[in-house]
């Protein structure tokens, strides 16, 4: 039975042809895997279907009746229930009040909670979704506040669930029970979108794929019949050769390293998202991969080695001196910064591509001139010169070097950011490091499609070859296994001691970032190999 039908969506926004005519299907009881890079049409397609955007042209069906366009509250009556990556629940409520939210009437003289109560334990147990109602968001686990995402979307009657890249951040154990819960889902019934990079998941999870590519549907599948190497190649238009990594080959001394630091004010010691009595020592030609659930003091790692957080306690030593917070100074001294957030972060989306190229080093005489104190003259030339270098041999694709960073695609955004820290200027001042000592790489493929993820790992290697100190703290630990030499878990704001990546299994490592075996703050010393 076809539960839901789209037929001919298309939707344009200005020049941009987003969906093209797309027609799909969804049954009773079946996972749809929905792939594509990004800027493949996804995102429009599903806006469209939950009623956050109206299609230009094209009609929807669910369960045989017309779904209005452009009203959620249509989407949510006709069944359609949506669990986005980025959860939207309120940390300071109830697991029960975050669920009631926007279910009863701002008129109602008292809320029905013990009725409510009873449904939502009812739902849970039906789904085997274990929840305490009265438990607060801030204090549930990443897991738990998704299943608190999908409780929502089952308290309201949705048939259709749509997940959006559902385990982006949880532990292996935690995915695990992901997928048995899509397994009892199915059993009764419901139908899901499932929207995934992560291409092993697709094939176990799903029955039917279909794969966008540049907004029109491009190919549809039984997930038994096709493999990860043909899903690529229908994502991309072209063979994608997988990261191939080889263990480093010669490590060097301590480049960067930690001693027992903590971050934060003594009244915020308890808090997770800053560092513990934190140490690590980083060596030259090394990746040293940090794994952990996100929220768990990763952020204060990485602005604390960017130069942007102070150490409140402990030493953080760069090659043999203390570490300045102070970004220009680090950046100076060899320190290449791949910021978690390219677009908020990683560029000024309204300045032109060049200008951002050089933007770190602008104040450097490489491409500015000192006229007056605090006052400097861009040297164009110097600075459009670097950018086209960066433009060809990192392959940023875009409108060209006057073109607003904005305009670039996820992948080429980062594409420029790697370029712009690794690729040195020309020519090379006698002062400044030929090639970057220490990159701090923050969820350096978070979002990006399976093609530009091999470039950018492709790249990471290529660095920690030629000698530079690699951190790379990053939620996936597939690619934290595939490359780091040596891998620590980060829970609580402490950092595990690392061990080479062939120690780990992934079940001991995703009971560290659940913080089952808690990974206690290792000296320094205790971190070399």
């Amino acid at each position: 039975m076809t539960v839901l039908a789209l037929n001919g969506i298309s939707k344009r926004f200005g020049t941009l042809l987003a969906n093209d005519d797309i027609s799909l299907s969804l049954d009773a009881g079946e996972v749809l895997a929905l792939l594509g890079e990004n800027g493949a049409g996804k995102s429009t397609l599903m806006s469209i279907l939950f009623g956050h955007y109206t299609a230009d042209a094209g009609s929807i069906e669910v369960f045989g009746r017309p779904l209005a366009p452009g009203q959620p509250k249509a989407a949510l009556a006709a069944g359609i229930g949506m669990v986005h990556q980025h959860f939207t629940l309120a940390d300071n409520l109830s697991v029960l009040d975050n669920v009631l939210m926007g279910t009863e009437p701002l008129w109602r003289p008292a809320s029905r909670r013990h009725a409510a109560r009873e449904r939502l334990l009812e739902v849970a147990r039906r789904f085997g979704l274990a929840v305490a109602p009265d438990a607060l968001i801030g204090s549930l686990s990443v897991g738990e506040r998704q299943r608190v995402e999908i409780l929502k979307a089952l308290y309201r009657g949705a048939r259709i669930l749509i997940l959006d890249e559902p385990t982006a951040v949880l532990t292996p154990q935690e995915s695990e029970a992901l997928f048995a819960t899509l397994g009892q889902m199915v059993v009764q019934g419901l139908s899901i979108i499932f929207i995934s990079h992560k291409l092993p998941e697709v094939l176990r999870v799903s029955h039917r794929v279909a794969v966008l590519r540049g907004g029109k549907l491009v190919a549809q599948a039984r997930t038994a019949e096709t493999t990860q190497e043909q899903l690529a190649l229908w994502m991309v238009g072209h063979a994608v050769q997988a990261t191939q990594r080889h263990p480093a080959a010669r490590v060097g001394d301590v480049v960067c390293s930690l001693e027992r630091v903590s971050t934060g004010e003594p009244a915020r010691s308890a808090a997770r998202d800053d560092l513990h009595d934190a140490s690590l020592a980083l060596r030259a030609g090394e990746i040293v991969a940090i794994a952990g659930v996100s929220g768990n003091g990763q952020v204060a790692l990485a602005e604390l080695l960017s130069g942007v957080r102070r150490a409140a306690k402990g030493s953080v030593q760069f090659m043999g001196r203390a570490l300045p917070a102070a970004p220009q100074r680090l950046v100076a001294r060899g320190v290449a910064r791949i910021p978690e957030d390219r677009h908020a972060v990683g560029v000024i989306g309204d300045l032109p591509v060049w200008e951002n190229v050089v933007s770190e080093r602008l104040r450097t005489n490489a491409f500015s001139r000192r006229l007056l104190p605090g006052l400097r003259w861009v040297k164009r030339a110097a600075a459009r010169a670097q950018a086209r270098r960066v433009e060809q041999a990192f392959d940023v694709r875009g409108a060209g070097l006057d073109a607003p960073a904005r305009s670039l695609s996820g992948g080429n955004m980062q594409k420029l950011i790697l370029g712009r820290s690794l690729l040195a200027p020309k020519p090379a001042r006698e002062d400044a490091p030929a090639a970057p000592r220490l990159i701090v790489a923050h969820q350096p493929t978070w979002g990006l499609d399976i093609g530009a993820v091999a470039y950018v790992q492709q790249q990471l290697i290529a660095a920690r070859d030629a000698g530079a100190a690699v951190l790379l703290i990053s939620d996936d630990l597939d690619e934290v296994l595939a490359l780091g030499d040596r891998v620590a878990v980060m829970h609580g704001g402490h950092i595990g001691e690392p061990r080479p990546a062939g120690a780990w299994t992934r079940e001991a490592i995703g009971l560290a970032m659940a913080g089952t075996s808690r990974p206690h703050a290792n000296a320094a010393k205790r971190s070399a190999p």
